[in-house]
């Protein structure tokens, strides 16, 4: 009798985790812009590993599967938010989003701001470079000076 209610509760698991993807993929294919299917794509799939991790865990029975499991979900809960963030601040700063549903531009002032401050050090650098250059051509200059004409 225990069996079958942990077969049971192994299926249901199976079953929630197999309808997380589907609502993942719907999300994916009706979502306008990028942030957005980045949201659909990311949280189904962890809730839905730990639903399959659980299922597995149950249906072996066995505590030892259940510890050889965890450090999957736990990589997988650190890398996959890591990744949807950094493919966000790229479509962000690309443009590839729908302004139309962005409420607030929370990140639209820091990243001004680190545009403005790169392109300060860049007209530095270049500044530098060009005294850099000069310096180099009057060395080159008084070098050419001091030095006996070769016959």
């Amino acid at each position: 009798m225990f069996d079958q209610i942990l077969d049971i509760a192994a299926l249901v698991c199976l079953v929630l985790a197999a309808l997380l993807s589907a609502a993942a993929g719907v999300g994916l294919l009706r979502f306008t812009d990028s942030l957005s299917r980045l949201h659909a794509a990311t949280k189904p799939q962890i809730f839905g590993l730990l639903l399959v991790i659980a299922a597995v865990a149950i249906d072996e029975r066995s505590f030892g599967v259940l510890l050889s499991l965890v450090p999957v979900f736990v990589f997988q809960a650190l890398t996959a938010p890591t990744a949807a963030h950094m493919v966000g601040r790229a479509a962000y700063r690309t443009g590839q989003l729908d302004g139309d549903t962005i409420l607030v531009d929370e990140l639209g002032p820091a990243v001004e701001r680190a545009t403005a401050r790169a392109a300060e050090q860049d007209r530095e650098q270049a500044r530098a470079a060009a005294a850099r250059d000069r310096e180099l051509d009057a060395l080159d200059a008084l070098n050419e000076s001091d030095q006996p004409p070769q016959v």
